[in-house]
């Protein structure tokens, strides 16, 4: 069972203009302001592809007003970034992530806490496209920051420390892995209580250290609460449901529960094509973990026609087999 790949959250910021800028017409406010709501509202609830023609309007209209360089396009650049990267597409991420990192390093300084958000961002997917050794300094960096400026209780840490400890859980340093995760539960439970959505992306995580530690009555228990919180928050359409049910129906799988495995699959890759459509990396994942499972039931047929898709959807994207 792969490892969650961690919400990354898009800040909001002040769209704020200094004096020594031309200040665009109220018009142009008007419409930035209001691209950057929507397409922060279509973020958090999921729908990703509707959000990302709004989030590269709003980049076309900062790069107009202020020039290609200018901090006020940091934000919206890593935005979009955010985006791609929720859609699968790494390698267009990838690049909007470095050039908003290189304006915010020129514009706050290397430390601020501007900077951390990007250095998670960019470590997040290093980490998911398996580049661990660029992954882990990136979100170190991003965690010493936040401690120096927010401290260590702080709520804004846990991003990064949970990808970090993603990242040691996909390199199976469990012991790490753990301590990290149960270290961003409890910020996160002091700081919003038991029911807080942006907890759920740990919960399935901490779940997976204990799938491979065989302690399934444990991770059962995680990925429930998880499922349960997220579709409280977000409905039962939300992409983190359906990779919460992914990894139940891996614990199941593990202990033999074939058919409730099955079910909680099919659910799962139901949810992906509705929320990101039929050729999502992560969707992937899921077609071969029930085509595993075929196959475990010497059902070839089932589970070659998954393989096969799997693997064109990995070709599609470019994405790590």
């Amino acid at each position: 069972m792969k490892a969650m790949k961690a919400s990354i959250r898009v800040a909001v910021t002040a769209l704020a203009l200094s004096l020594s800028v031309i200040v665009p017409s109220y018009a142009e406010q008007d419409e930035a302001s209001r691209l950057n709501q929507q397409s922060k509202e279509l973020y958090r609830v999921g729908k990703y592809a509707a959000a990302l023609p709004l989030a590269q309007q709003l980049l076309a209209i900062r790069e107009k007003q202020f020039g290609p360089d200018d901090a006020m396009v940091a934000m919206p650049l890593n935005d979009l970034g955010t985006i791609h990267y929720n859609l699968g597409q790494y390698a267009v991420a990838e690049p909007l992530y470095k050039r908003s990192l290189a304006i915010r390093e020129k514009t706050v300084g290397p430390d601020h806490a501007e900077v951390a958000s990007v250095l998670n961002n960019l470590g997040e997917l290093y980490r998911t496209t398996e580049r661990f050794a660029e992954a882990e300094p990136l979100l170190k960096r991003s965690i010493a920051i936040r401690e120096k400026t927010v401290g260590p209780d702080d709520p804004d840490i846990v991003l990064a420390l949970s990808n970090l400890a993603a990242l040691y859980s996909n390199q199976r340093r469990y012991d790490q892995a753990e301590r990290l995760f149960k270290r961003g539960l409890a910020v996160l439970e002091k700081a919003h209580g038991p029911s807080d959505p942006n907890a759920t992306v740990l919960m399935n995580n901490l779940a997976d250290v204990y799938t491979n530690r065989r302690r399934y009555a444990d991770a059962e228990r995680l990925l429930k609460r998880s499922i349960a919180v997220t579709e409280k928050a977000f409905g039962r359409d939300h992409l983190d449901v359906a990779q919460a049910l992914n990894n139940l129906a891996a614990v199941y799988g593990r202990q033999g529960r074939n058919a409730d495995a099955e079910r909680l699959y099919k659910r799962a890759v139901a949810t992906f094509e509705k929320t990101v459509g039929p050729n999502h990396p992560d969707l992937a994942d899921v077609l071969e973990n029930l085509a595993r499972l075929y196959k475990d039931q010497s059902r070839y047929a089932d589970a070659n026609a998954l393989f096969k898709r799997s693997m064109a959807i990995r070709a599609k994207a470019g994405s790590p087999a």
